[in-house]
C-alpha cells in the first residue's frame, strides 16, 4: 500500500506503547494526540521557556501538505494550558530528520497558579492535515538540515 499521509511511532519510542492519533468522530478535522510520558507543566513565570510535551509520534504527508498542531479547546479553561506558538507547523521534510526522526512535541505554557501534571496517554492536542499553496514567484530550494526549529538556520 502506498503511504499518502499518516502517523508512525518515532525512533526511541518503539517500546513505549505509543498510541497513534485517531479521530473520534467521522466529521472531526483533528486527530487526537496523546502525551508519550508523564510530565509536569510548571505554572508560568516571566522569562521561562515553554514545556515541550513529547508525543512519541512522527507524521508523513504529501509534498503540498502540512500538519497543523492545535490546542484542545478545553485545555486553557480546564488545565490552563496554552500553546506557546499558537499553532504548531509540521512540514513534510520534518519527517525522519537526522536530529530527532521527526518527533512531534507540543510546546505549552501553563497559565494556572499551580503546576499541571500530564499523564502518559492524556490527550494534549489535535493534529490536522492541510493542503497549502505557494506564491507564483516562490524560489525555495533549501533543504532541512535538522529537527525542531531548524528551518531558520
Amino acid at each position: 500500500m502506498e503511504k499518502i499521509r499518516g502517523f508512525e511511532v518515532a525512533k526511541g519510542f518503539e517500546d513505549k506503547e505509543i498510541h497513534l492519533p485517531v479521530r473520534k468522530t467521522k466529521y472531526s478535522a483533528g486527530y487526537d494526540v496523546e502525551a508519550a510520558e508523564d510530565c509536569i507543566v510548571p505554572s508560568f513565570k516571566k522569562g521561562m521557556k515553554p514545556t515541550l510535551i513529547k508525543t512519541g509520534i512522527k507524521a508523513y504527508m504529501q509534498d503540498d501538505e502540512v500538519l497543523i498542531l492545535a490546542n484542545r479547546s478545553s485545555n486553557p479553561g480546564k488545565k490552563g494550558l496554552i500553546l506557546a506558538n499558537s499553532i504548531g507547523v509540521i512540514d513534510k521534510d520534518y519527517y525522519g530528520n537526522a536530529d530527532n526522526d521527526g518527533h512531534i512535541m507540543f510546546a505549552f505554557f501553563n497559565i494556572k497558579d499551580e503546576d499541571i501534571e500530564i499523564k502518559k496517554g492524556d490527550c494534549i492536542g489535535q493534529a490536522i492535515f492541510q493542503k497549502y499553496f505557494i506564491a507564483d514567484d516562490d524560489m525555495a530550494e533549501g533543504e532541512r538540515t535538522g529537527g525542531f526549529g531548524s528551518t531558520s538556520k
